[in-house]
């Protein structure tokens, strides 16, 4: 289907700008946004998965994150095809994932992901229970083992691990994923945090120690020069209207101490990119999660949320797809400077060239979200 409001290439030349940000140097502003794909058999990333990221390199993706790959901790993922970023040989399968991008034009960086206490969608279950900051998968909800002072301490040094392998693979950059009620988030959300030593806290910025904790380990881990993104969300798969930080005030008590631990570029989740943050300070048109974000930190930001498609991406958890949409909304967004670069999801999924074609100007070929595609690997 093709675009209600087609671009032309002289609009779209917002995308387009060249990116750097330290040792950072990408030649447009789009991202592959992390997507699960649970297609690394035993774990490790083989052939098909190097290929599966080349084709979008090639189809001039600037930066590709990886899908949710993770650490070394007893139970770190809930789904047995998810990647493991330890081990021999799922690194040096990331390996050739890397090169496979690097010779496709592109740049990578892993994201490096706990899954806590999430549950399988598949019906599979670990070997061993999982863990979280309380126990708790949602308020109410008990779910797993509550993390010991030892496991806290073991699993910051796991995500400094990973960045440091990610570093020496010679992935661009890492991101860790703080979002989406995920180990981090669980930290970070009152409602899964309950914790009454130093780990937990009334307030958010007590309950970001363990993020501000790992991002200094990794900071350490990685030097000063490599570049270090977070990804973070308001909302969580435990409940889509959750707000951390229901002010500006709020939001740079959360975000300041990260910053400053380390954190280079923030990743900014929500699930419509055009919606405001904060609409009752600057209105319908005000700035979005992202805008917020680098306003109060004066860090790079990246934003997501429903790029080029109709619908937002939970409906493709219940099979369905997606049209083509103008991307009139974003242009304006990125034309102001309200953030720096832009993820996109599933519409890579089933088109990889979706941003050659939008540099080109070739919007009548462009594909919508075929639900289908997601699963396959191609």
């Amino acid at each position: 289907m093709t675009l209600d409001n087609p671009a032309t290439t002289a609009d779209v030349a917002p995308l387009f700008k060249p990116f750097k940000h330290g040792s950072l140097e990408l030649k447009n502003r789009i991202v592959m946004a992390p997507m699960t794909r649970g297609m690394a058999p035993d774990g490790i990333p083989a052939q098909q998965n190097a290929d599966y990221y080349a084709r979008r390199a090639a189809g001039s993706v600037g930066l590709i994150l990886s899908e949710g790959t993770v650490i070394d901790r007893p139970v770190s993922r809930n789904e047995p095809g998810i990647p493991f970023f330890h081990g021999d040989d799922a690194l040096e399968g990331w390996k050739t994932v890397v090169d496979a991008v690097h010779a496709a034009g592109g740049r990578i960086g892993p994201q490096i992901w706990h899954t806590a206490t999430a549950p399988s969608s598949s019906g599979w279950e670990a070997d061993a229970p999982m863990e979280s900051p309380s126990g708790l998968f949602a308020p109410g909800k008990p779910s797993g083992n509550v993390m010991t002072e030892k496991d806290i301490e073991d699993t910051i040094a796991a995500f400094a691990s990973a960045a440091a392998d990610a570093k020496r693979l010679g992935f661009d950059v890492a991101e860790l994923h703080g979002a989406h009620g995920y180990l981090i988030d669980q930290f970070f959300w009152e409602g899964t945090n309950q914790r009454a030593d130093g780990w937990g806290g009334k307030t958010l910025a007590e309950r970001s120690r363990f993020a501000v904790e790992v991002v200094k380990a990794v900071r350490a881990a990685v030097g000063p020069d490599f570049p270090v993104i977070l990804r973070l969300s308001q909302w969580k798969q435990q409940d889509y209207t959750a707000r951390l930080a229901a002010t500006p005030d709020e939001l740079e008590a959360w975000l300041a101490p990260l910053s400053d631990a380390g954190v280079d570029i923030f990743h900014c989740s929500q699930r419509r990119f055009w919606e405001p943050e904060f609409a009752d300070i600057d209105g319908d048109d005000g700035l979005n999660f992202a805008g917020w974000a680098k306003k109060i930190t004066g860090k790079p930001t990246i934003s997501v949320g429903s790029v080029g498609l109709d619908a937002d991406f939970f409906s493709a958890f219940s099979g369905g797809g997606s049209a083509n949409v103008g991307i009139d909304k974003l242009l304006t967004r990125m034309d102001r400077d309200e953030f720096d670069l832009i993820a996109v999801g599933r519409v890579l999924l089933s088109d990889p060239d979706w941003a050659e074609k939008i540099r080109t100007g070739d919007t009548a070929s462009l594909v919508g979200f075929d639900p289908s595609d997601l699963g396959k690997l191609t």
